[in-house]
């Protein structure tokens, strides 16, 4: 990160996002019987993106299949070239399909470092942060029509990250970590 910061070395943060159209409630509390539209059905639009820790960039591919292999050397092929000649480390989660000889040999031959977070670990993957605010700022509280709305919904809230949720962004991913070691703990 140090290195990053210093502009010698891009770090990309890497994680997928399964979004269901479905319905999600934001708060809801009434004295009476309220009816709320629900979408129909449960298809799932996966994001599987890489944020840059220090320019906040978004480098992502999307399917309504699944996410695997495959997609990962899509991704870590289009991050590599968004890197300009500089080092690259690519920092993934313990997910099957990001740990196989594929993704592996795709790294290697792009000149891509590798580095696996610990296994149950996702408040040390950046992008997490950018999900939930993906979720909340796209989807809870919202009916959505259609399955195409909910798409358009989702990748307008990705496409406007740089521009109008900029300062939001900005914030949530500054590149602080809360870790075993500096958790305040109660004695008991």
């Amino acid at each position: 990160m140090a290195e990053a910061q210093a502009g010698r070395r891009s770090v990309y943060f890497v994680d997928a996002a399964h979004f269901v159209l479905a319905t999600f409630l934001g708060y809801l509390w009434s004295v009476k019987r309220l009816f709320v539209r629900a979408a129909s059905g449960r298809r799932r639009y996966n994001v599987l993106g890489a944020i840059n820790a220090t320019t906040h960039e978004l480098v992502h591919v999307t399917n309504e299949g699944y996410i695997n292999a495959c997609s990962v050397c899509e991704l870590l092929t289009k991050i590599a070239a968004h890197s300009m000649g500089m080092p690259l480390t690519v920092v993934l989660d313990n997910a099957p399909y990001q740990r196989c000889q594929a993704v592996r040999d795709m790294a290697a031959a792009l000149h891509i470092e590798l580095l696996f977070l610990p296994s149950y670990s996702p408040n040390l993957n950046l992008i997490e942060r950018l999900w939930r605010f993906t979720k909340k700022t796209a989807l809870n509280s919202r009916h959505h029509g259609s399955f195409q709305e909910f798409r358009q919904t989702i990748d307008r809230c990705l496409d406007e990250l740089p521009t109008t949720h900029r300062d939001t962004i900005d914030t949530l991913m500054a590149p602080r970590f809360q870790t075993i070691e500096n958790v305040p703990l109660i004695a008991a």
